[in-house]
């Protein structure tokens, strides 16, 4: 008994040195301890998460704090207790002076009359990562990743933190040419003044050396060969050049109940499992904008965002560039029933850059709004339901609307929406367990939308997708496609954190002589009786060719104890066949038969993967 109640003391006076200085900046979305987090919510730890993301080091460290002080602190288990001091100690406030072992240097003054504290954090970190992928027969490729990056960051007074980070390096990750395919389809023609004009563009594959839709590239805009370092290119077949410059400056006020930022971040929106959100990924790249979040109230919480799009770089910096100018404003809503029932409303535009109020203004609903101003926009509502149970796991539905016409043939192309639903179960194992289930159905076009001319753009036809630098800014499935996901975690060791993984994910195909209409971002719907022509009908793997991929793979990650890096990896397999239909694709209006298939236009393969790196210095 007295050795609780000494322990109990310990704790207390440790948790009240640590939490002296916290810091309001943005907690990076490959952290580990959003999982933590998450799983210490299922178990009755803490009470409900917010559901927007990025969190604050803040508000990592008050969950923290509430989990290791809850009424069911006991059922910790001693490794799951360091792992949680563990964070606490990352994001402490640093010993002032230069560390070696943080590989930053730490300074503060206090100014004025009231004494308020200024700091100053300035470090360097390093990522290098080598990739392997073996497909059979016979062909192996290889790819690499090396960034270095200098930050600055800290605390201007109690209310308000900042963060820049300036890196760069050399990357490679070969892809394979697929062939071409038509933005609407062959032969679509609606003349010379049309603002619906068809593209033919290239398709390549999903980096060869990285697991399907998997890969996030770490550059901004561009990246630069050696042979050319004034050329701005789309892509690192080889060995290129490259930078990132993210930056936030964040305030909080109420104890973290308001908390607004500036910056250009990542994100992830949705009170479903971290990396679910159909509406706005942590796999999206980062976009530059403001944001507010506000839970005034333990069941309501409101969360709003504008900002600027980036143009996906295809064809040269200043040409690509001419049609992608967009900005994007996200509005989520969030109700909560105790620790049982959460319910999200998230209304979303993309829209050509102009002052539009009432998209900015998160009081008024986006959806609506551009029926008062008229349809120039892509605008999109997703719906979260989350039930929970405390201790014994979570089951969630989620559904992405971008457009949708419920006095129409829901069979129909127009229709498109993406849906998800999903099961989060702890495991009492070991240190925070968990088995996660999902399925993912995202169908033709969603994320998509036709170019349109614009009043404030003159004759050219604006591309407004739900896209950010031609990745998407939903689920990273494209169009046309589904998944069952079933995945399971666990922390052995409170600096090991290792998962199995299985998917199954279909494509319809983009490219080649079966494509499919609607499999790419780029895809547009053809605008001409949408709502009644039979050939606008959808019909899952029976109109086209699809690619089957069933994807077996084990990654770890280890914090070196007392050296200041981390290694992880990741390995397996993905064997990948196409389904074809004995009809010409998508042009029938009919569902076909479909058979499996082995051509060298649709082939068989085996890609066998492997990927490790170190992480020095890392946040």
């Amino acid at each position: 008994m007295l050795t609780k109640i000494s322990l109990s003391i310990s704790l207390f006076a440790f948790l009240c040195i640590s939490v002296f200085a916290q810091t309001h900046s943005s907690v990076s979305m490959g952290n580990q301890v959003y999982y933590i987090l998450e799983q210490a919510e299922l178990r009755g730890f803490c009470s409900p998460l917010s559901g927007v993301r990025p969190y604050t080091q803040s508000v990592v460290i008050g969950k923290i704090n509430e989990i290791l002080n809850s009424e069911n602190a006991g059922k910790l288990n001693i490794t799951e207790r360091q792992i949680l001091r563990q964070y606490i100690d990352q994001f402490a406030k640093p010993a002032p002076g230069l560390d070696w072992q943080r590989g930053a240097y730490y300074g503060e003054v206090a100014i004025g009359r009231n004494n308020t504290l200024l700091s100053a954090n300035l470090g360097v970190a390093a990522e290098i990562e080598s990739s392997l992928g073996a497909i059979n027969p016979g062909n192996s490729y290889l790819g690499m990743e090396l960034w270095l990056s200098a930050y600055m960051n800290g605390d201007l007074g109690k209310n308000i933190s900042y963060d820049f980070t300036w890196g760069g390096g050399l990357v490679r990750a070969p892809r394979q040419f697929l062939g071409t395919y038509n933005t609407y389809y062959e032969g679509f023609d609606m003349g010379d003044d049309s603002e619906f004009v068809n593209q033919l563009i290239d398709v390549y594959s999903q980096p060869l050396t990285h697991f399907p839709y998997t890969y996030r590239k770490q550059w901004d805009g561009s990246v630069f060969f050696f042979s050319n370092l004034t050329g701005y290119d789309a892509w690192p077949d080889s060995i290129a050049g490259g930078y990132y410059l993210p930056a936030e400056l964040t305030m909080s006020f109420f104890e973290n109940k308001l908390i607004m930022r500036m910056g250009r971040i990542t994100h992830d929106w949705s009170s479903t499992s971290f990396g679910s959100s159909l509406a706005f990924n942590k796999a999206a790249r980062p976009l530059a904008g403001l944001q507010a979040e506000f839970f005034p109230i333990p069941w309501f919480g409101l969360a709003s965002l504008t900002g600027i799009l980036e143009y996906h770089n295809l064809a040269g910096i200043k040409e690509s560039a001419m049609t992608s100018q967009n900005a994007f404003s996200i509005t989520m809503l969030q109700f909560r029933y105790k620790d049982y029932l959460f319910f999200d409303i998230v209304d979303a535009v993309v829209y050509p850059k102009r002052f539009e109020i009432g998209y900015v203004a998160p009081i008024i609903n986006s959806f609506f709004y551009q029926n008062n101003i008229g349809d120039f926009d892509n605008l999109a509502l997703t719906f979260n339901v989350k039930a929970q149970y405390p201790g014994m796991g979570s089951m969630w539905v989620s559904l992405f609307v971008d457009e949708m016409n419920l006095t129409t043939n829901l069979s129909l192309d127009r229709q498109m929406v993406a849906y998800q639903a999903g099961v989060n179960l702890p495991l009492p194992i070991l240190a925070f367990s968990s088995v996660k289930l999902s399925y993912t159905k995202i169908n033709p076009y969603a994320y998509t939308h036709n170019r349109n001319f614009n009043p404030w753009h003159g004759d050219l036809p604006m591309e407004t997708g739900y896209i950010n630098n031609g990745i998407s800014l939903g689920y990273y499935l494209p169009p046309n496609s589904d998944e069952i996901l079933l995945r399971v975690k666990t922390m052995p060791l409170k600096n090991l954190i290792t998962s199995l993984q299985y998917q199954m994910i279909r494509h319809g195909a983009d490219f080649g002589s079966s494509a499919v209409d609607g499999s790419n971002l780029l895809s547009e719907l053809d605008p001409i009786d949408r709502n009644n022509n039979p050939i606008l009908k959808r019909y899952f793997l029976r109109d086209g060719a699809y690619q089957w991929m069933h994807i077996l793979k084990i990654s770890a990650e280890w914090n070196l104890p007392k050296l200041p890096a981390a290694l992880f990896g990741e390995m397996g397999v993905n064997y990948s066949y196409f389904t074809n239909i004995a009809a010409e694709a998508n042009v029938t209006g009919k569902a076909h038969p479909y058979s499996r298939i082995n051509t060298s236009e649709y082939p068989e393969s085996t890609n066998f993967i492997m990927r490790f790196g170190v992480k020095v210095f890392p946040r």
